[in-house]
């Protein structure tokens, strides 16, 4: 039991003086920390913290029995001087150990604090760069809707020059109607003047041929 808390405490001293310098051996074992988090690393340190934690406790408990015997004796035991020196050799091997699950997760509640500083800078400057976006959307959009404004007037004037365009073919169309009947109506009268023409020639052709036959008769 002592020389496994023994191992434990040189382990950390170890770790500890690792982790004070920058030297590729403190990265390694930094990677070797992180990836002990994974999986059931986590569980393993709980469960050995756990298990440390009572003995400890047990520890103490039976040092405090001790102090009680030699209060109530008066005298103090050698066995019990060996035995007090024994537990508190191991509760403090064991309070060194805790100290070492305590640096553990420490380190991995520091990463942990690390990354999420970095997701929240990294959510930060997304937020600046929708923010901008979202800005200059808005512009587009007022463009756009100025734009939009701007051709449906357009279209309105539009429509009302077709509409007056409209009415004038219309009325255009009324007096080509109108001067259509009216050239119908010349073209029936001249017809009608010829006729009344032809008819006159006919009766001064008869008129003269009257003429030339009563002329002539006399002549005989």
């Amino acid at each position: 039991m002592q020389q496994l808390l023994f191992a434990v405490v040189l382990f950390e001293v170890v770790v500890i003086m690792a982790l004070s310098f920058k030297t590729p051996i403190r990265k390694l074992l930094i990677m070797s920390l992180d990836r002990s988090k994974r999986g059931r690393g986590p569980v393993v340190i709980q469960t050995v913290s756990a298990t440390v934690i009572v003995l400890l406790v047990t520890s103490v408990y039976n040092m405090m029995g001790i102090q009680k015997r030699w209060i109530e004796d008066g005298v103090v035991n050698p066995t019990d001087e060996v035995i007090m020196a024994k537990h508190l050799l191991e509760s403090t091997l064991m309070v060194r150990v805790l100290e070492l699950c305590l640096l553990l997760w420490l380190h991995h509640y520091m990463r942990e604090l690390r990354i999420r500083r970095k997701n929240m800078e990294v959510i930060k400057k997304e937020g600046a760069l929708l923010e901008g976006v979202k800005a200059r959307g808005l512009d587009e959009v007022k463009n756009l809707m100025e734009e939009i404004t701007s051709l449906r007037k357009r279209q309105e004037q539009l429509d009302s020059e077709l509409e007056a365009r409209s009415k004038e073919i219309r009325t255009e169309k009324t007096s080509a109607v109108a001067l259509q009947k009216q050239s119908e109506g010349f073209l029936i009268e001249f017809n009608r003047l010829l006729e009344e023409n032809q008819v006159l020639r006919d009766q001064l052709h008869t008129v003269d041929s009257k003429l030339s036959r009563s002329s002539s008769k006399k002549n005989t």
